[in-house]
């Protein structure tokens, strides 16, 4: 929702148009009834762009009968393609209604006002609905009444493995059940999917137990307190077993908040993310199990308030490793402790300019193997200039967390 409302703002500039408030999608796995202003707050949205673009909250009454269209914009599209494409509609018609729009703006090659744009939209303009964000500062607060925290992004959830078609430590009722759910829902276009080959290729999200001795081979003592910013866990206290014995310390939404706290929330899956997004975005340290939409957004959004820390786990690289384990060839201890400390050393949100697309890939497989402007949003969305006070603050800030989080003897971070 985050980035594609972002970028809607940015197309607007683009194509000189004012915008109507975005409709959130209601049709998706969730079936989240929630509108704009019950997830963001609108008026601020509003007033916060209006020497930017002209946001209105609904479509004119004299624009009711106007000529319209709906248009499927092309995913991942230049500037050149919505100032000369999509512009020209304008001779046409007086409302354009953009049918979706995740993914449909290039991550760069834009010009310089518009990708600062896209940071004033994202990180100044766009703030949760004023209940939500007293609810998550609440969570926050609760969580660093434990001390130094880790919110983990642990998206082991039914619809995140019913999609990947990842079945990794699940029972084959499980695995069935999975495989229905993807089969029944028709948005979803892969049907067919090799589990073990989806692993391999470092394309599952890490299970709950893996997550448990990746944790723990970078050093997190027992004690170390962990937010899970997620959904329901599949299989719940079953596939939980193994990381709450390594972890007890786990919370979440449902055991900080009382159920009437959290009642006007519980039935608005949008609203429920909301809550975790901000406790994710106030952590010490931040480690998604998966690289998702939001994780990727969070990941952006740490970037911007001054490189929080993110740990990025090498999927790829970590299941090779966790293979070892299952078949006894490898052991927990000092040397799986080494191979994950190194291959993570440079996966930690350290500031450094967005990656590009990788070499050899061309057209529209090069754009899509970028990456994602909102999980590096460096250097389009931070000041080229700061005092070297506070950049040390910063860097010192983080030594801070890591001496205080992690095993002395370890120095992992």
């Amino acid at each position: 929702m985050r980035t594609g409302i972002c970028d809607m703002v940015a197309v607007a500039r683009i194509i000189n148009a004012t915008l109507v408030v975005p409709e959130l999608d209601k049709r998706s796995f969730w079936r989240d009834t929630s509108n704009f202003s019950d997830v963001f707050d609108e008026d601020h949205f509003i007033n916060a762009l209006a020497n930017d673009v002209k946001v209105v909250k609904k479509l004119p009454k004299e624009l009711s009968s106007a000529t319209k269209i709906v248009k499927h914009f092309k995913s991942m599209s230049s500037f050149k393609y919505y100032r000369d494409v999509i512009g020209s509609l304008w001779e046409e018609y007086r409302v354009i209604r953009a049918a979706k729009f995740d993914s449909r703006l290039t991550n760069n090659d834009l010009p310089s006002d518009i990708q600062k744009l896209r940071c004033r939209a994202c990180y100044e303009a766009l703030r949760f609905a004023p209940q939500i964000e007293a609810m998550g500062k609440l969570l926050v607060d609760r969580m660093r009444s434990y001390g130094h925290f880790i919110a983990l992004h642990l998206r082991f959830e039914k619809d995140m493995l019913a999609y990947s078609g990842c079945t990794h430590g699940l029972s084959n009722a499980e695995a069935k059940e999975l495989e229905t759910i993807r089969d029944e829902t028709a948005n979803w276009k892969v049907k067919e999917i090799d589990a073990t080959e989806q692993r391999y290729r470092g394309q599952c999200p890490l299970t709950p137990k893996e997550v448990g001795i990746f944790l723990n081979a970078l050093g997190f003592p027992s004690e170390t307190p962990i937010y899970i910013a997620a959904g329901e866990i599949y299989g719940g206290v079953t596939h939980m077993a193994d990381l709450r014995s390594r972890y007890p310390l786990l919370m979440s939404k449902e055991n900080l908040a009382s159920v009437a706290e959290l009642e006007p929330f519980t039935n608005h899956s949008s609203q429920m993310a909301a809550l975790d997004y901000i406790v994710s975005v106030e952590s010490d340290v931040f480690i998604p199990s998966y690289s998702g939409n939001m994780a990727r957004a969070v990941e952006g959004h740490r970037r911007f308030l001054g490189h929080r820390k993110t740990i990025s786990p090498d999927r790829r690289g970590l299941v090779h490793l966790f293979g070892q384990i299952e078949k006894g060839l490898l052991k927990e201890g000092s040397k799986l402790s080494n191979r994950i400390i190194e291959i993570h050393k440079n996966l930690q949100g350290s500031p450094r300019r967005r990656g590009g697309s990788v070499p050899g890939t061309k057209s529209m497989e090069s754009t899509h193997s970028e990456e994602a402007f909102y999980t590096n949003p460096l250097p389009d969305c931070l000041c080229r200039r700061a005092s070297q006070n506070v950049n040390t603050s910063i860097r010192e800030s983080n030594r801070k967390v890591d001496r205080s989080m992690q095993k002395e003897q370890l120095k992992v971070l």
